[in-house]
């Protein structure tokens, strides 16, 4: 099947582009710190300790939803709470993204997003189509009897004989 090597591939993109994201948040951080720039008036050293903390936050949050891919991967069942709402907010993160990146650096990293995007709405929604139990082939939808009333899968239970009064 496709699900597993998919998981597989969403949990190392998601880890790798958590630290990518981190990485480059810390290293602007570090260039306003040493540029010593302000925007707006407002001091460097905040501007700086925002954007490395930022890039910690987003970075470990990229992480977590790596860690839920692979989990998917290695547990070859679909994720369940807060595991499924880290993918989709993942995959609403990576639209956005995509959305904003069009714009500001080019289609070669909307591609990139779109892609992403692509693999966590397949991973939520290959293992989505797994969903409930199947029921056995001899069952019958509804309430457990057939369409004569009598119970389903068996024979009509037959009631015990009268008892003869002299």
């Amino acid at each position: 099947m496709v699900r597993r090597p998919v998981a597989w591939v969403v949990a190392v993109v998601l880890f790798v582009e958590g630290l990518g994201i981190a990485a480059v948040q810390w290293f602007l951080g570090v260039v306003v710190d040493r540029q010593d720039m302000s925007l707006a008036g407002l001091d460097p050293d905040v501007m700086s300790l925002s954007s490395k903390i930022g890039g910690l936050v987003f970075g470990a949050y990229f992480a977590l939803c790596g860690l839920v891919a692979l989990l998917v991967a290695v547990r070859d069942r679909a994720p369940a709470g807060f595991g499924r709402i880290l993918l989709i907010s993942a995959a609403v993160v990576h639209g956005l993204l995509g959305a904003f990146a069009w714009g500001l650096v080019g289609w070669t990293a909307f591609l990139f997003m779109v892609v992403v995007l692509g693999l966590i709405v397949l991973v939520l929604m290959t293992y989505d189509a797994q969903g409930a139990p199947e029921e056995p082939a001899d069952a019958v939808p509804g309430d457990g009897k057939g369409d004569d009333g009598t119970p389903a899968g068996g024979s009509p239970v037959t009631p015990p004989p009268a008892p003869t009064t002299p």
